[in-house]
This record gives structure tokens, sequence and C-alpha cells, in this order.
């Protein structure tokens, strides 16, 4: 399959891939990463959808389970954290970790595009044009994801230090 046949046979689904994605996620951001995330899996598995008999359908599955493992993963990171706090000693949560190591606990846990997007453009300092091309996003999806991802670390970060100068 190539470009033309996918953009017209499955990009073409992208209002209906958010619709589903908002659904499950009750989250605007998220589920525009879901979709891209779904669209970017998808058209690595051009090939699956050719002979198809109904890609459509493949597609939404894909949707749902990007959105399915995503919460999954979600709940699993909750209960560690959780565990963890409660289980580590008081001197240990009182213990200051560097910002570095902080930053990157958090740029662990966007999500995989997110992530991705931020490591090459920030930490190894490639051009947006070849993050493009490595990623297969568009500029205006590049732009969102990498935006997203630097609120989200600084929205973290603030959150995770200002809860850490209270202990």
């Amino acid at each position: 399959m190539n470009i033309g046949k996918f953009s017209s046979r499955i990009a073409v689904l992208r209002p209906q891939m958010m619709a589903m994605a908002k659904r499950l996620t009750d989250d605007a951001s998220i589920a525009e990463d879901m979709v891209q995330e779904a669209l970017l899996s998808l058209w690595d598995r051009r090939h699956e959808l050719h002979g198809h008999p109904n890609p459509e359908a493949f597609a939404m599955t894909v949707v749902r389970n990007k959105c399915i493992d995503y919460q999954r993963k979600s709940a699993i990171k909750q209960r560690v954290i959780q565990d963890i706090s409660a289980d580590a000693p008081p001197v240990i949560q009182e213990e200051p970790s560097s910002d570095s190591v902080l930053i990157a606990y958090i740029i662990e846990h966007l999500p995989p595009l997110q992530a991705r997007i931020f490591r090459l453009k920030e930490i190894e300092g490639y051009e947006k044009e070849e993050i493009m091309q490595i990623t297969g996003c568009t500029h205006e999806a590049l732009r969102q994801n990498l935006s997203r991802a630097r609120r989200r670390i600084r929205e973290e970060f603030i959150r995770l230090t200002h809860n850490r100068t209270r202990l």
C-alpha cells in the first residue's frame, strides 16, 4: 500500500479514531497521542492492510488496543509509585534527587512518541526535518508532540519538586 492509498483508506478515518480514543481515555491530548501512535503502527503494517477484508475495522481495533495498553501502563505505574512511596523509609523520601535524574524519569514516562521526539530534538540535537523522516510525523504533529512533551515535563517537574520540598 502506497502513501496515496493509505491516506485515502486509513488517514481519512482519523476523526472516527479520535472519537474512539477520546471515549476511551477521557483526555484529548492523550487521545491525540494514541491516534498518532495507531497511525504510525498502521503505516508500519501497511502491507497487511492491502489484503485485509476490512481495513477500517482493523484501524479502529489498533486505536482501541493502543488506548487499552496506555490505560494498563498508567494503572501499573500508579500502583508502583504508590507502593514505592508507601514502602520507602522517610529518610529516603526526603532526600532530593538531582534534577537531571528527575527529568530523565519524567521523559521515560511520556507517551512513546512524545518521548522519542523529545529525545531526538532536545537530547540528540536532530533537526526537525530529520525527526520527521525518522518518525514519519508531519510538521504539525511534530510541533504538537514536542510542545506536549515539553509542557508535560515542565508540569511534572514542578509538581514533583513541589511535593519533594513539602516533605
